[in-house]
């Protein structure tokens, strides 16, 4: 038992005591060589059927470091943010810790694989768009490697001090700082290196978030006291005594949820970066979707066709501009933001360009390789841009012609927005693991440190509820949140409302980790970019 135990007169879980059994260690081994032969064979398999790609072994060097560092980051991410889904059974003696841990483990591990790809495209557009379109330069690599080990150093020293600070957080500032030193590089204004309507909308989920958290926790906790008069509901545990049985199938059911949501979420976030790196290293093998069906290229063609020669009617009387002319507009376009009567005349170019070049080759599968990466980069172009304009109001569209465009949009990102299988088990197995090795930390924190009162049963199902509804309402729009901030914040919220009483030193190091963090991140990321760039 630790000190802070005794202050709180209640016994709290033999966390030091915790050990990892033989059975346990087995798994673990096994496990990791299972994904790591899966993904090695996978990955091996995919290179040598599109062919050769490289001539040196530079680019498979590169790609070996990479895949390294994404996966590290996706592993501290399972122990610094997932800890918080079993800090609650944990404390309320719903499950053994070790039970706990791999049960999360597992349910993160099936996150990930069920996962989309909204919230890992939704991060790489982040990114600087000359960035995106020359990700297998030295700047690319040194873009990718900046913001993975920044990520890395800031979260292993937030864990180090017991800071449930978020990964999402992190993520985010490592991006922004690589976008700003690439501007001030090139002599542009700092703030020109960001996506800022993009960044506004993934910022302001992640500062709602544990809003969201504390008072729809605490609604939640008050609620269940008009509606639950069971007393043992609110009472803290007593020793090693499981809750009553109901109580405890709906702690663990909201553990599974939230290990569930933030596999689902989180994990998407190196999925998209890997997803990066493997189009920079081995282009022929991930730049396009090999795997669509030929007989969709009619389809493709014909609306391409339709796009550009809608597109065209648009912009007349401006005449359609040349391929390497309309790529630099909308490069401008992507950049800047600032729409000019050049985009559209330059977007129904690239879209006829397009749509010949899938026609000419009779599938994605058949693009050779000195003609891939122009392709990939033309998709990416047509499809940010359209993106953008339908957004914009100083442009109408009719009915057919909106249609159109979505539909052209829907095929370009099946092209190039794809997350092969063996990514996402790569990633499942990264954040499971980490989930089981380094959770004890920020378990103390959660489950301790935030109230002065030992955690009750009804606030860890409130806190749980609640992070577990709104990481996955996140999931489906494609936003980021950070499932540390939302479960710390509802912790505090029900002690709050429970009129427990918060630990102020505890809350006061949250509210500086979480402040502190994107500045931090975009510094470390920024510098990193800089020294990279200056090394490759």
């Amino acid at each position: 038992m630790n000190t802070h135990a005794s202050t709180l007169g209640v016994p709290t879980p033999r966390l030091a005591g915790s050990r990892t059994s033989p059975l346990g260690i087995a798994l673990f081994i096994a496990l990791l060589v299972a994904g790591l032969s899966f993904s090695i064979y996978s990955l091996h398999a995919d290179v040598t059927g599109a062919g050769p790609v490289a001539t040196t072994w530079l680019p498979y060097l590169l790609l070996g470091v990479a895949l390294l560092i994404a996966l590290g980051f996706e592993f501290v991410n399972g122990f610094h943010d997932t800890a918080n889904a079993v800090a609650t059974v944990i404390y309320t003696n719903s499950m053994p810790a070790n039970v706990a841990v791999v049960w999360s483990g597992c349910f993160n591990f099936l996150g990930v694989l069920l996962s989309g790809g909204a919230v890992a495209f939704g991060i790489i557009s982040l990114l600087p768009v000359e960035l995106i379109l020359q990700v297998g330069s030295k700047s690319g690599f040194a873009m990718v490697f900046a913001l993975l080990i920044a990520a890395i150093i800031w979260n292993l020293g937030t864990w180090w001090l017991g800071l449930p600070a978020s990964s999402s957080h992190t993520m985010i500032g490592s991006i922004l700082g690589v976008g700003v030193a690439n501007a001030l590089m090139h002599g542009r204004d700092g703030t020109s290196g960001v996506d800022w309507t993009q960044a506004a909308k993934v910022g302001w989920s992640l500062l709602l978030s544990p809003l969201v958290g504390f008072f729809c926790a605490a609604f939640l906790l008050m609620l269940l006291r008009r509606l639950v008069r069971d007393r043992a509901l609110y009472a803290a545990p007593r020793g090693d005594m499981p809750p009553p049985w109901y109580i405890r199938l709906l702690l663990i059911l909201t553990c599974t949820g939230v290990s569930f949501a933030h596999g689902s979420n989180d994990g998407q976030k190196g999925m998209g970066l890997i997803v990066l790196i493997l189009v920079g290293t081995v282009p022929m093998a991930y730049a396009l979707n090999r795997a669509l069906p030929a007989e969709q290229v009619t389809q493709f063609v014909a609306v391409s066709q339709v796009t550009q020669q809608a597109l065209a009617r648009q912009a007349a009387p401006l005449p359609l501009p040349a391929a390497d002319i309309a790529r630099t507009t909308l490069t401008t376009y992507i950049r800047t933001h600032k729409l000019t009567p050049a985009v559209v005349p330059a977007l129904a170019t690239l879209a006829g360009d397009i749509g010949r070049a899938v026609r000419e080759h009779g599938s994605l599968a058949h693009v050779p390789a000195e003609a891939v990466a122009n392709v990939r980069n033309d998709m990416y172009l047509a499809s940010e841009a359209m993106r953008r304009i339908d957004k914009e109001p100083a442009l109408t569209f009719d009915d057919d012609t909106r249609v159109g465009l979505e539909a052209f949009k829907r095929q370009l990102d099946d092209a190039t927005k794809f997350i092969p299988l063996w990514v996402k088990v790569a990633v499942a197995i990264a954040l499971g693991l980490g989930t089981m090795v380094g959770w004890k930390r920020i378990v103390v924190t959660v489950g301790e440190k935030i109230g002065k009162s030992h955690l009750t049963y009804a606030q860890g199902a409130a806190a749980e509820t609640v992070a577990m509804l709104t990481i996955g309402a996140a999931d489906v729009y494609g936003l980021p949140v950070s499932t540390t901030h939302v479960l710390s914040s509802g912790v505090a919220g029900t002690m709050a409302a429970n009129r427990a009483g918060l630990r102020m030193a505890t809350v006061r190091n949250l509210a500086l980790a979480w402040v502190l963090t994107l500045p931090a991140a975009v510094l470390l990321s920024g510098c990193l970019y800089w020294l990279f760039s200056h090394l490759f």
